[in-house]
C-alpha cells in the first residue's frame, strides 16, 4: 500500500514499494517547496531505490528500539520497512518529512501519548524502571533512529513552573540500560564539555539519579514547526548501513556543497570543532548520522550545520576503539593530534591548536565541576582522561 508523504509545505507524493524496489513519486502538482530532501528536488519522474531512498532510512529505528517494536508488533502486523516507515514518520519524526498511512494513522489513534513532564522524569528515584515504562508507552512514536536505547516522548506543560522555557514540545530520553554502565553520565559529561568549549548544543539534562540522559530536540522552531534536518549519511545518498564507509573530509565536502554562503565558514568551523572533541574525549562514534544540516526548505538555500549531538567516550566501553570515519587517512584515536593539524586547512581553521587548548580546558573544568559525578563513573571519567592525555601531552 502507497504510503503519503507531506512537509509543512503541503502534500509532496508517494512511496511505495514495487517488484524489489522502493519508489518515491511527487504529486502531479508539488509544490517546489515540499521537496523531501536536498537531493530530490520535485520533478515528474519518479525516484527508484533498490532499498529506501537515504532521507526515508534517516529515522528508522535501530537496535534496541527496534527489538522493542519487534515485540510489540509482530502478532498484530508485519514488520517490514514499510511498516517502519510509516510508524517512524507518522508522530513526530525528526525533520520535516511527515509519512502516513491508514493503517498506522489507526494503530496510533488506540494509543494514548499524554506526555510526561521534565520535573518528574528527572527526579526519577529509581524505584521503577521509569525508561521501560516510557519505552511501552511512546514505542510507537519510533521518529528517531539509533542503537542506543532511546524514546521520544511528548512533554508535558506544567503550568506551576516559572521556569518553563521550552521552544520544542518533545524529550529525547536515553538510557544505557545495563549493557553500557554510565552511559547517561558519559554523554552528560562529554556534551557539557561542547558546550564549556563553545560549541551549539541542544538543551540537555541529567536525571537526578544519573541514570537518564535527556535532551531536547532542535529541529522545531519557537513556533514549534518542524525544521529541515538530513544527517550527512542521508545528503551523501548513503544507507544508514553505511554511516561508518566516508571520511570527515566528505563531512566537510558535504557542507560546502549544501550550507548557505553565510554559513559556510561557521559550519565547517564547527565541523572541526566537533571532531576535535571527539578526538579528545574518545568518542569512536562520530559517524555519518551524528552529523546534519539544518534548513528551513529545499528551496530557501539557508542550511547549516545542525548543533552537536550524541558525543560520548565509547573507549570505557570498547578499549581499542578507534574513530569512526577517517580523519586523514587515519581512523587512530592516537594519531588524531597530527590527523586534526592536517584537517584544519580543509575547515578553513588556521588556529588549531588554540581550539584544541580550549576543549582541553573546557574538560578540565567540567570535571572538576561535575566531581560528584565523576565519582559515581569512575570508568567513564578514566577513559576520557586516557584519550585526552595524549593531547595535553601535545598541546596542553
Amino acid at each position: 500500500m502507497p504510503l503519503s508523504v507531506m512537509t509543512p509545505e503541503g502534500d509532496s507524493g508517494t512511496i511505495l514499494s514495487n517488484a524489489g524496489d522502493y519508489l518515491f513519486r511527487y504529486a502531479p502538482h508539488a509544490d517546489p517547496r515540499t521537496a523531501i530532501s536536498l537531493l530530490m528536488p520535485v520533478r515528474v519522474e519518479e525516484y527508484r531505490h533498490r532499498d529506501l531512498h537515504p532521507v526515508f532510512q534517516m529515522n528508522l529505528p535501530e537496535g534496541y528500539v527496534l527489538e522493542q517494536l519487534r515485540n510489540r508488533l509482530a502478532k498484530v502486523v508485519q514488520v517490514d520497512p514499510m511498516l517502519l516507515l510509516a510508524l517512524s514518520g507518522s508522530s513526530s519524526p525528526i525533520g520535516r518529512v511527515h509519512v502516513s498511512s491508514p493503517a498506522v494513522d489507526a494503530l496510533l489513534l488506540r494509543q494514548k501519548f499524554p506526555g510526561e513532564r521534565l520535573a518528574d522524569i528527572l527526579s526519577w528515584d529509581g524505584s521503577q524502571d521509569i525508561f521501560a515504562d516510557l519505552v511501552d508507552r511512546y514505542i510507537l512514536r519510533a521518529g528517531i533512529s539509533g542503537v542506543q536505547p532511546k524514546v521520544l516522548v511528548p512533554e508535558q506543560f506544567d503550568p506551576l513552573s516559572q521556569r518553563f522555557t521550552s521552544k520544542t514540545s518533545e524529550l529525547i530520553i536515553k538510557s544505557g540500560r545495563d549493557e553500557y554502565p554510565g552511559l547517561a553520565i558519559n554523554e552528560y559529561l562529554c556534551m557539557s564539555v561542547a558546550q564549556a568549549a563553545g560549541l551549539a548544543v541542544p538543551q540537555f539534562f541529567l536525571s537526578d539519579n544519573g541514570k537518564l540522559f535527556v535532551m531536547r530536540r532542535f529541529d522545531r522552531d519557537e513556533q514549534n514547526k518542524a525544521i529541515g534536518f538530513e544527517d550527512m549519511a542521508a545528503l551523501m545518498g548513503l544507507a544508514a548501513d553505511q554511516k561508518y564507509s566516508k571520511s570527515y573530509a566528505a563531512i566537510a565536502k558535504a557542507i560546502r556543497l549544501f550550507c548557505a554562503p553565510e554559513h559556510l565558514r561557521q559550519s565547517l568551523r564547527q565541523l572541526f570543532e566537533m571532531v576535535a572533541l571527539s578526538c579528545i574525549v574518545g568518542n569512536g562514534d562520530a559517524h555519518l548520522k551524528n552529523f546534519g544540516l539544518l534548513y528551513s526548505e529545499p528551496l530557501r538555500r539557508d542550511a547549516r550545520l545542525a548543533p552537536a549531538y550524541d558525543i560520548v567516550n565509547t573507549t570505557a566501553y570498547i578499549p581499542e576503539d578507534v574513530l569512526a570515519l577517517s580523519l586523514c587517512g587515519n581512523k587512530s584515536l592516537f594519531a588524531s593530534r597530527q590527523g586534526l593539524l592536517d584537517f584544519a586547512p580543509l575547515c578553513e581553521v588556521n588556529n588549531p591548536a588554540e581550539v584544541i587548548r580550549n576543549q582541553l580546558e573546557a574538560l578540565e573544568k567540567t570535571l572538576a565541576r561535575e566531581s560528584a559525578l565523576c565519582e559515581q563513573a569512575p570508568q567513564v571519567v578514566a577513559a576520557i582522561k586516557a584519550s585526552a592525555a595524549p593531547f595535553i601531552q601535545t598541546f596542553g
